[in-house]
């Protein structure tokens, strides 16, 4: 088949791409910055504002681009909800439309993130394609710089934690397999939350977890929003847009509930996942390890 990608030289894009083309198909992907050349890979300039190339010819279009950083609802607005309007627009003839969401989709209420993913759902939902949406959890794995910061504190044995609560998790590797599943067979129009097969895990536990994986005990601390959101502020004020933690995040994290629904689980025969948490925090580490970072 040939697959169009939005985000594929992002960290949920690229492992797609890759799982891919390890399964035989071509991919088509869009790029706003020259790529190296890759057997198997289309790249396509431009930007989600225009994406009728990238789409041109394709059997199936799998939208994971999405913004998670930038500072005004209006930003978010622009590159969540305006983008997947301009996709879908583009995709009107593909046997399949994928689309990545996030579990912040269900509490709209509680950051301009998940007020525009919930938009955006809604595109899809109106959309005639036959479409289904995957709201991923806590995504980790080799390759991730999002979650870096929690392997480099957890070496001093330092866990900052938000408020408790529980949380989801699901290997990269294994999010891709589930997209590229749906993306190649049919499925019904639903949306999905895929984790790693547990009832969740609370903050602490997964902070103990980063720890073994960096072969440290650590101390969990949590933290009570307003540090959080003094802390966001600190982490714009030292590094600017490629802040980690931002006061639209702070906002999510605080939820005590951001575990999966299980009747939304995707059906066994279609999808299982693979990775258990534990050892797919330690091939992390040591990703992390040989590129230096950690």
């Amino acid at each position: 088949m040939i697959l169009a990608i939005t985000g594929g030289t992002g960290f949920v894009g690229g492992t797609l791409i890759r799982h891919a083309l390890e399964a035989g198909h071509h991919v088509r992907a869009l790029t706003r910055r020259p790529q190296p050349d890759r057997a198997g890979v289309t790249w396509v300039d431009g930007t989600l504002s225009d994406p009728v190339d990238l789409t041109a010819g394709a059997d199936a279009v799998v939208h994971v681009a999405g913004v998670v950083n930038v500072p005004t609802r209006e930003a978010f607005a622009a590159g969540n909800i305006d983008g997947t309007r301009a996709i879908l627009a583009a995709s009107t003839h593909v046997g399949r439309f994928v689309h990545v969401s996030s579990l912040a989709a269900r509490e709209p209420q509680l950051s301009n993130y998940g007020w525009s993913k919930a938009e955006a759902e809604k595109l899809v939902e109106g959309s005639p394609l036959p479409w289904t949406i995957v709201r991923p959890p806590g995504i980790y794995g080799p390759g991730d710089l999002d979650q870096l910061d929690l392997y480099k504190l957890a070496r001093h044995r330092l866990a900052l934690l938000p408020p408790r609560g529980r949380v989801s998790l699901i290997a990269v590797d294994d999010l891709a397999r589930l997209l590229l599943t749906l993306a190649t067979h049919e499925a019904p129009r639903a949306i999905y939350e895929a984790d790693d097969g547990t009832a969740g895990w609370t903050h602490a536990d997964y902070a103990r977890a980063i720890g073994d994986a960096v072969g440290r005990r650590v101390l969990p601390i949590h933290l009570p929003r307003a540090a959080l959101a003094l802390a966001a502020r600190a982490d714009r004020l030292l590094r600017g847009h490629e802040a980690r933690l931002t006061a639209d995040r702070v906002g999510y994290l605080c939820h005590p509930d951001w575990t999966i629904d299980p009747a939304k689980r995707p059906p066994a025969a279609l999808w299982t996942p693979s990775i258990p948490t534990p050892q797919g925090l330690a091939d992390t580490a040591r990703w992390y390890r040989a590129h230096a970072l950690l």
